[in-house]
């Protein structure tokens, strides 16, 4: 079969397409026959060497969707013929950027007939993501304000709508080209994040309860500048090269709440990912597949995914 793989750390040029063996299941996994795998900011950091790889050739890739074509011992959840989508995969062991992956069964959860393979894949990484900053980490609870910085990001576009789902009201920073969309996705209010007066513009539209801050700390006095009392903080990205606090003060005086997250850290991915799937069958949430890619181009993706303004996810197509 073929796999994308890197074989030394380096730019997207490192990437190559490869003929290696079928994965054979181990204890509690299943192979899946990939028909869409999701591109993610992260999968470059494990290519430049930022993130450590158990060793090297290495598949990148987190996201996947598909059907499962093997089965292994002590599973009862999946059968053969099975669409499923999954992710948390690309960390520690070998990922979905290939023909066939072997996964564990607590990192899927079984896909709906009528969803798009294509959509699953687009949605798994970002939606978990998601969910576990606003319902698992903020409680995000029916008519409070959540400000999604990046909003037109694969995790912020799927936050905005996932916080319409729940009842709160979005808000959300991105390059003005974006905010016709994310007012259709359902953000009450969509900021240019360059403007001078951001701090104010926020505020004017409503104390937010709840900020998702795609950006890490680059916004961390923003933050507790806009927030109401009591706000809880949320924040994931790799970005900590600029920002900070310059008084530190507000985040006391309103009582803040602060909470640095990693997906990877989900404690069932599947549980998840089964909630994603029926709100993508309602289609409460429906990620925006911006571009596909096939394995030959996983280098375009991944430059792509860093370095271009697009609304949404972009997605392999093996």
């Amino acid at each position: 079969m073929r796999a994308v793989r890197f074989h030394e750390h380096g730019g997207p040029d490192v990437l190559t397409v490869d003929d290696v063996d079928e994965p054979e299941p181990g204890h509690g996994e299943v192979v899946v026959e990939v028909g869409a795998a999701g591109v993610n900011p992260v999968d470059t950091y494990f290519r430049e060497g930022a993130y450590p790889v158990p060793s090297l050739p290495f598949v990148p890739g987190s996201d996947l969707a598909g059907t499962v074509v093997s089965v292994g011992d002590d599973v009862e959840r999946f059968s053969l013929g099975d669409r499923v989508f999954g992710t948390g995969l690309g960390n520690g062991r070998s990922g979905t950027y290939a023909e066939q992956v072997a996964a564990p069964v607590d990192s899927l959860a079984h896909l709906s007939d009528d969803a798009e393979l294509t959509d699953a894949a687009a949605l798994a990484l970002v939606g978990t993501t998601a969910w576990r900053a606003l319902v698992h980490h903020a409680g995000v609870e029916p008519a409070e304000r959540v400000l999604v910085h990046g909003g037109s990001g694969g995790v912020g576009h799927v936050a905005v709508q996932l916080a319409r789902a729940m009842g709160a009201r979005p808000l959300a920073t991105a390059s003005p080209g974006h905010h016709d969309a994310l007012r259709d996705l359902g953000a009450e209010s969509a900021f240019d994040y360059r403007r001078d007066d951001l701090a104010a513009a926020i505020s004017e539209a409503g104390a937010p309860d709840v900020v998702l801050d795609t950006h890490m700390d680059r916004y961390l006095q923003l933050n507790a500048n806009v927030a109401a009392d009591g706000a809880r903080i949320v924040g994931i990205g790799n970005d900590t090269a600029e920002g900070g606090f310059d008084d530190i003060g507000v985040t006391k005086s309103k009582e803040l709440r602060y909470q640095f997250m990693s997906m990877f850290n989900t404690p069932d991915p599947s549980a998840v990912l089964a909630h994603l799937n029926e709100l993508l069958v309602r289609g409460d949430v429906e990620p925006v597949v911006h571009d596909t890619y096939a394995l030959e181009e996983a280098d375009d993706a991944q430059r792509a995914v860093l370095n271009d303004s697009f609304l949404g996810k972009l997605v392999l197509v093996p």
